[in-house]
C-alpha cells in the first residue's frame, strides 16, 4: 500500500499586497519545488470548515483531518492538554492558560508576561490546589501557555474565558453560558482557583526577582477554550492507517494525540520560525519507512508572519519551506498532499475564510492537471475545484485504492 504525507502549512494562504506586485507572500515567493510538485500533481482550493467560513487552527485541522465538528469537536482546550501529555479522565475540563500580567486593579498589561520563556516554576506551585471536591492541574507549555484541567463531580464546560484577549482591559470574571447548576458551579470554582492563582503568583520570589530586574510579573493566569473530555474514534480506526504526528507546536501535537496519532519528538522542531523544516521532513520520510502508513506533518510560522503583518517575513519562510521540500520530490509509493489550515492574510492580521491552495501529487494515483505553480490563483483553476475539509480524506483514501464501494 501507497503511504500519505499531509503537509499543512498553518496560515499559508493570504491576500494580494500591494508591495509584492499585487501577488500573495506565496505567489511571490520564489518556490521552484513546490511548483514542481504542483506540475507533477492535481491542484485546487479548499475551505478547511467552509467557504466564507473563519476556521481556528484546531476546527480546521479536525475537519481535514476527517472529523466532523458537530461530533467531535469539544473545545481546544481539551486538544491543547493532550497535546503536553496530560491525561483526561471522563467528567475532566480542559481549558488553554496563558502566565500574564495584571496591575493592582487586575487590568491587563501583557497577556504573555512579556513573552516569558518557561512557566515550569511558577505553575508548580499552583499544580494540585482543591476546592470544594475539584483539583486542579496544570502543566506547563510551551513559552508563556499552560494546560489546564478541572477534575472531579459536577463540571461543566459552558463557561467563559477569563482571559480578555487584549491588554488595557480588566481579566474578566468566568461567567457560566447556559443555566445549568453545572456550569454555575464551574465557573465559582474557577474563580475561585484563578483568584488563588494570583495570591501565589504574585508573592512568587521569582517574579521579586523579575520586578528587581525590570521584567514583567508573571503574576495571573489567563484562561479559555474550555473543553470537556470525549473519547473519540481514532484515526487508525477510521481509516485502517497508522499514523504518526510531528509537529512543534503543542496544539498540533494535541490534534495528533487526540486523534490517536503517535506524536513524534523530533529535535530542532520549534513550532517558530527558527524550526528545523529538513529535520520535521525527513522525520516523516523516516517514519513512512518504518511502520507508519500516514505522516501528518505541521509548519507553524507562515501563521505567525501573517499575525504580525510581515509579509516579507512570510514570503522569506515561504522560501525556506521551499528549499526543504526538496526531499520530497520523486517519493516512490507516496501520495504528497500540500494545504494549509486556512488563510492569515497580512492585511488583516489574523485568521480569514479566504480559500487556501491544494495539491496532491503521486505518480500512478492523481490525475495531472495543467497547474504549473503552487499560488492561491493558480491553484484555483486546477483540476480538484473548491473542496472543504471534510472532502479531504476522502480523496486521499479514493486515490490510495482503499475507499468502500457504495452499492453493487
Amino acid at each position: 500500500m501507497s503511504k500519505v504525507i499531509l503537509l499543512i502549512l498553518d496560515g499559508l494562504g493570504d491576500r494580494p499586497i500591494k508591495e509584492l506586485g499585487n501577488k500573495t507572500p506565496l505567489e511571490a515567493a520564489h518556490t521552484p519545488n513546490l511548483d514542481a510538485l504542483a506540475t507533477r500533481g492535481i491542484c485546487g482550493l479548499q475551505n478547511a470548515v467552509g467557504v466564507g467560513q473563519r476556521p481556528g487552527s484546531d476546527t480546521s485541522h479536525l475537519a481535514i483531518l476527517g472529523y466532523d465538528l458537530d461530533k467531535y469537536y469539544t473545545g481546544r482546550g481539551t486538544i491543547e492538554v493532550s497535546g503536553l501529555g496530560m491525561e483526561l479522565q471522563e467528567g475532566d475540563v480542559a481549558l488553554r492558560g496563558n502566565l500574564g500580567t495584571v496591575d493592582n486593579n487586575l487590568v491587563t498589561v501583557d497577556r504573555r508576561a512579556g513573552r516569558i520563556e518557561d512557566t515550569s516554576p511558577f505553575v508548580k506551585d499552583l499544580d494540585g490546589l482543591t476546592y470544594q471536591g475539584i483539583t486542579l492541574h496544570i502543566k506547563p507549555g510551551t513559552g508563556h501557555r499552560a494546560g489546564i484541567i478541572l477534575r472531579g463531580p459536577g463540571l461543566s464546560s459552558r463557561i467563559s474565558d477569563n482571559d480578555p484577549h487584549e491588554v488595557g482591559v480588566k481579566v474578566h470574571e468566568v461567567r457560566p453560558l447556559d443555566d445549568s447548576p453545572e456550569a454555575a458551579f464551574t465557573a465559582r470554582v474557577l474563580n475561585h482557583f484563578l483568584h488563588q492563582a494570583h495570591e501565589i503568583l504574585k508573592n512568587h520570589p521569582l517574579n521579586k526577582e523579575r520586578r528587581r530586574a525590570g521584567k514583567l510579573p508573571a503574576n495571573y493566569l489567563l484562561c479559555r477554550g474550555a473543553g470537556y473530555y470525549k473519547k473519540i474514534e481514532k484515526f487508525s480506526e477510521r481509516y485502517g492507517l497508522k499514523a504518526c504526528a510531528i509537529a512543534g507546536g503543542g496544539l498540533y501535537k494535541g490534534i495528533g494525540a487526540f486523534t490517536g496519532m503517535t506524536v513524534l519528538s523530533v529535535p530542532g522542531a520549534t513550532g517558530m520560525a527558527d524550526t528545523d523544516l529538513s529535520a520535521k521532513f525527513n522525520a516523516a520520510l523516516q517514519a513512512l519507512a518504518g511502520e507508519f502508513d500516514f505522516a501528518f506533518v505541521h509548519v507553524k510560522a507562515t501563521d505567525a508572519f501573517g499575525e504580525d503583518g510581515d509579509f516579507l517575513g512570510k514570503k522569506a519562510f515561504i522560501e525556506k519551506i521551499d528549499q526543504a521540500t526538496e526531499v520530497f520530490l520523486d517519493l516512490p509509493d507516496t501520495l504528497l498532499v500540500v494545504t494549509g489550515d486556512h488563510s492569515t492574510p497580512c492585511s488583516l492580521k489574523k485568521h480569514s475564510g479566504d480559500p487556501v491552495p491544494l495539491m496532491m501529487i503521486g505518480e500512478g494515483m492523481v490525475r495531472t492537471d495543467h497547474v504549473t505553480a503552487f499560488g492561491e490563483r493558480a491553484c484555483a483553476t486546477g483540476g480538484l475545484g473548491r473542496l472543504t475539509g471534510l472532502m479531504i480524506m476522502p480523496e486521499i483514501i479514493n486515490l490510495l485504492g482503499l475507499a468502500p464501494l457504495i452499492g453493487d
